[in-house]
């Protein structure tokens, strides 16, 4: 069980309750959409529930990376102010969320001394195993460059080649700003079936996950990055 403290701030913080069992390490979430708070929280629960988990939420990011660039000096500075302003302790892992500023905390997390996981990598990883032909979704246009240059790293990595097809879903994008979660979902998994011959299709944004099951009975492989994401930030937590 999480009880939330939402302060009045650009930010929201989640904290556990201690229970009667010694507490793992404290597992640091930085957002940059609201919603995942509910989402990670839930997952954690079932994955590793006695895991102490802390929210950051700055959507203020997310926006300066898509009018600016992911990579632009004011944006990467900002990402590093904001895991520097979580104050994480030693031995804690922060695990970004965001995959448009997910290569700038990976990057952040090195230059300030804190272990920083982005939450699609795994995903990545997962992606390239699966074949050489992939196809990129998203529904944020920022989104598409950084999720691609992981999957080539991954493949680089692996000594694979990879093909890679972008399906920008941009009609979607408004239904999540107005709440309308459901009907996002739907729209996403409406665009993805009508994806041609691939090997996989990589949802480049966590708040596309449900859609991936709503996708379950097709022929080609969905993923998702939230599930996988937390595994490798909870198994990097206990190395």
């Amino acid at each position: 069980m999480f009880v939330k403290f939402t302060p009045i701030s650009r930010y929201s913080v989640s904290f556990g309750i201690k229970s009667c069992l010694p507490p793992m390490t404290e597992l640091l979430f930085l957002h940059t959409a609201a919603v995942h708070v509910q989402t990670f929280d839930a997952l954690l629960r079932e994955l590793s529930p006695r895991t102490r988990a802390r929210h950051l939420v700055r959507e203020d990011l997310l926006e300066a990376a898509r009018s600016q660039g992911a990579d632009a000096p004011p944006v990467k500075q900002a990402v590093l102010e904001a895991i520097q302003a979580m104050d994480p302790a030693r031995g804690c892992v922060v695990l970004c969320t965001c995959s448009t500023i997910g290569g700038a905390a990976e990057r952040a997390g090195v230059e300030s001394g804190v272990q920083v996981q982005r939450v699609d990598r795994a995903m990545a990883e997962r992606a390239v195993a699966a074949g050489p032909n992939i196809v990129v979704a998203a529904v944020l246009e920022s989104t598409l460059d950084p999720t691609e240059s992981l999957i080539r790293e991954s493949a680089s990595r692996s000594g694979m080649d990879c093909g890679l097809t972008r399906l920008l879903i941009g009609d979607a994008w408004p239904l999540f700003q107005r709440g309308e979660f459901d009907a996002y979902l739907q729209h996403i998994a409406g665009a993805l079936r009508t994806v041609g011959d691939c090997d996989v299709i990589v949802l480049a944004q966590a708040s596309m996950a449900g859609a991936a099951d709503l996708c379950a009975d097709m022929d080609i492989l969905v993923l998702a990055s939230p599930r996988p994401g937390l595994k490798a930030a909870l198994a990097a937590m206990n190395e």
